[in-house]
């Protein structure tokens, strides 16, 4: 598969089933928590956005959530758990290798993949398993969690170990991934005179880096191939063109930093919602991003495309599966027909 073209490299969804000529690509979210995680709906979701022309899927992580939670949602003013301690969820890579089988086209981005919660070379194996069998139709997005108490659930590492367990944890897949004979030694992970194969297809499997503190921005110039932020952090707002042209100019000034080209990264924006669910609102003056009608969508995403920005993704389930196609349908018609 030949690599990706123009000055923002990183940013192309290398697989991609449209033929729009720009580099703007738009994911929604499969569902792996609430209603429609049963395996009738979830395959429909999936094979329906296949056909709609979405470029690709974004699957959650999280394994067991406690029901007593004092650990706060970064993503919300109240720091309150959207999905909330009682919600089912399915397994992350479990469910991408499920969905991978039942497209051809459609990429899948992990969003994101809590990285402590998993043994390295087990990870390792899982997704370049994943990448393997989908054709290279994996991103990996990664995250060094948030929630404590599912930290000490599932007796993943130490939470407070998280952010330096989750570079080791990368630079173990990176190794096992590239070299013929990997070998590594380090703190929580060592391995010498092994064999690891098959490879993935993608040589690399391109990485994004989710997070908007400065911690995830060093981890993204250091490992990445792209930036995932979600503008609706309270401590991070990027909800207007504004705040978001100041957020992205912070992220290339580490990128400068960390002696990376910033061009060479891609910015892949992390939507919480979809359109029509909440009135135009403005902040301090200024309109909020998306919010309001399909037409100020298409704005925002062409706003955010003429900054570079290269990806997309929006949460377009709803309770039934009946309204969730039907909002894939009017995002097709009203959003993606118009970009």
């Amino acid at each position: 598969m030949a690599p990706p073209k123009g000055p923002a490299q990183g940013a192309r969804l290398r697989g991609g089933n449209n033929n729009r000529e720009d580099t703007m690509h738009i994911g929604f979210n499969a569902p792996t928590s609430g209603p429609l995680i049963e395996p009738d709906s979830l395959g429909r979701i999936i094979t329906e956005g296949e056909a709609l022309g979405f470029d690709y899927a974004t699957v959650s992580d999280h394994i067991m959530v406690p029901r007593n939670l004092a650990s706060k949602y970064p993503y919300t003013d109240t720091g309150e758990f959207p999905a909330g301690p009682e919600a089912a969820w399915l397994e992350q890579l479990a469910t991408t290798a499920w969905l991978a089988a039942l497209t051809q086209k459609l990429r899948f981005v992990l969003s994101v993949m809590v990285v402590p919660y998993r043994p390295a070379v087990l990870t390792a194996k899982l997704l370049s398993t994943i990448d393997t069998l989908s054709k290279g139709r994996l991103t990996l997005g990664i995250g060094v969690g948030w929630c404590r108490e599912e930290f000490e659930a599932v007796n993943a590492a130490p939470f407070d170990d998280r952010g330096a367990v989750t570079d080791e944890w990368i630079d173990v897949c990176k190794e096992l991934w590239s070299a013929e004979y990997p070998k590594f030694s380090g703190k929580y992970v060592s391995f010498d005179d092994v064999v690891f194969t098959p490879k993935p297809v993608q040589q690399p499997i391109p990485i994004w880096v989710g997070g908007e503190s400065a911690p995830a921005l060093r981890r993204t110039v250091r490992y990445a191939q792209g930036w995932y932020p979600v503008g609706t952090n309270p401590q991070f707002p990027m909800n207007t063109l504004e705040r978001f042209k100041a957020g992205l100019a912070r992220f290339r000034g580490f990128a400068e930093k960390g002696n990376r080209d910033p061009a060479e990264i891609a910015v892949a924006l992390r939507v919480l919602s979809g359109p029509g669910l909440k009135p135009r609102g403005q902040i301090d003056g200024a309109a909020e991003l998306f919010t309001g009608s399909d037409a100020d969508w298409v704005g925002d995403i062409k706003a955010l495309g003429e900054l570079g920005v290269s990806a997309v993704d929006v949460r377009l389930t709803a309770r039934t599966l009946e309204r969730t196609l039907d909002t894939m349908r009017r995002f097709r018609d009203g959003v993606l027909t118009k970009l």
